[in-house]
């Protein structure tokens, strides 16, 4: 078989130069526009049809990577860090908002919009930032999801690492039967995972007075420094960069009026889908760390950050022996909701930016095998004992280029040139960039001390 052939099986269209037939291809083709939104619904039944993306987008805020900022925050510190929960997840949604505004209104996901604005170097720049965040991003859910699997059937981390790669083939299932399909396998394992958590918070029995006073903004947490070092992972463990290229690519499933009013209605619904999405990640974030505010940190154990320390301690101290399992339970699903949306935002900004096509099978493989194969190689060198590092280390290089998709997508929503009158207010404006700098600075701040001061 000739390479030319080769390719041709693949179904590689390959990336024109020029403005073409490809450089029009709308974002995720096999499911652009599928769903139907009839402008003669009521308002209860528009906002069914328009729900879905927000809660694919949500998962991305409650993955494994959170998981061990929020148990070392409470385990540590008590209750005082639930206010940098609640202040990441408004940057979120406020975040989240303009990247769902700006498919919505240009019909290009902020991938195709970096592809179509910025000069060939810039872009490939931004490509090769986004593919190495896509890899840090799967390989955190692959490793969460290998750990849940160790704990609950004793199944090796390595062995549990490949095993997870199967979710390509969840993925290729679904979608061929419908994009709602895995808006509905989303939503199921989100509402194991909220489930899991209600019962937990009922078993911890948290204290309410100081878990509500943990919500206010204390200036403890800027001049203490451990708690400083925490609260900036929290932050870069919560704002997901994958997630704005996901959103303004996977709210044009929806078929809605191409008109002003359309886009107007098709914003306010897709902002509400995503806003009620992200207070449901808010919860599950909140209850990780109260539940290790509650159990550890009350029974005077002193910082969790191991996954695997928390699952062994969490039945004795609640005194309910499913608690343990639950809490592995909601690991795994966390885990696998993460990896299937990775994946798919892997999808978006292979195509989004180099115009690259080919079948969806192979697609997703690379984009996997990008993840599994550095996993791998590290546990097989390192043991199991390199899951947890590699994890934080994952986060580490997601903190490094959130600023790569903020900024633009910052740009982009603000210019009236490419948004008209859909283009970010001053307020808002305003708004988004502080969150931005901010979001930033700390990052910056926390590769500093990483490795520099």
């Amino acid at each position: 078989m000739t390479q030319t052939n080769l390719f041709k099986a693949l179904g590689w269209k390959g990336a024109s130069k020029e403005m073409g037939e490809d450089e029009l291809t709308p974002s995720l083709p096999e499911v652009h526009r599928s769903i139907a939104i009839p402008s003669e619904l009521s308002f209860f039944k528009k906002l069914l049809l328009f729900a879905g993306p927000g809660f694919l987008v949500a998962v991305g805020y409650m993955d494994p990577g959170n998981w061990a900022t929020s148990l070392a925050g409470g385990s540590k510190f008590g209750y005082t860090l639930l206010t940098v929960v609640l202040m990441s997840s408004i940057f979120a949604m406020i975040l989240q908002h303009l990247s769902l505004k700006l498919g919505i209104v240009t019909g290009r996901d902020l991938a195709q919009m970096c592809r179509d604005k910025y000069p060939k170097p810039v872009a490939i720049l931004l490509w090769i930032m986004a593919e190495i965040m896509i890899i840090a991003t799967d390989l955190a859910e692959v490793i969460g999801s290998a750990i849940a699997l160790y704990l609950l059937f004793d199944i090796p981390i390595l062995i549990g690492v490949i095993i997870t790669a199967a979710d390509v083939l969840v993925i290729l299932y679904l979608q061929n039967k419908g994009f709602r399909y895995l808006e509905a396998l989303i939503v199921v394992l989100m509402a194991t995972i909220v489930g899991i958590f209600g019962f937990q918070l009922i078993v911890s029995a948290p204290a309410i007075a100081p878990l509500l006073i943990g919500f206010i903004p204390t200036s403890q947490i800027v001049f203490n420094a451990d708690m400083l070092y925490l609260a900036i992972g929290i932050i870069g463990a919560t704002v997901m960069p994958h997630n704005l290229y996901l959103h303004s690519a996977i709210v044009q499933t929806r078929r809605y009026a191409e008109t002003r009013e359309g886009k107007k209605e098709a914003i306010k619904f897709a902002t509400i889908d995503s806003t009620a999405a992200l207070s449901i990640a808010l919860f599950v974030n909140a209850s990780i760390l109260i539940l290790a505010a509650a159990v550890f940190f009350t029974n005077g154990i002193g910082e969790i950050a191991a996954i695997e320390e928390a699952y062994k301690l969490l039945s004795p101290l609640v005194g309910v022996s499913i608690a343990s399992t639950l809490f592995a339970i909601a690991l795994l699903a966390a885990g696998q909701n993460a990896t299937i949306t990775g994946t798919l935002a892997g999808q978006i900004i292979m195509e989004g930016f180099i115009n690259l096509r080919v079948k969806p099978w192979v697609r997703r493989v690379i984009t996997r095998l990008l993840a599994i194969v550095p996993a791998v190689f590290f546990i097989g060198l390192y043991g199991a004992s390199a899951a947890t590092e590699l994890l934080i280390f994952s986060q580490v290089v997601l903190s490094l280029q959130l600023s790569f998709a903020i900024f633009p997508l910052l740009m982009f929503t603000g210019d009236k040139k490419i948004m008209g009158e859909f283009a970010n207010s001053r307020n808002m404006s305003i708004v988004a960039w502080i969150i931005g700098i901010i979001i930033a600075s700390l990052n910056l701040w926390l590769l500093g001390s990483l490795f520099i001061w």
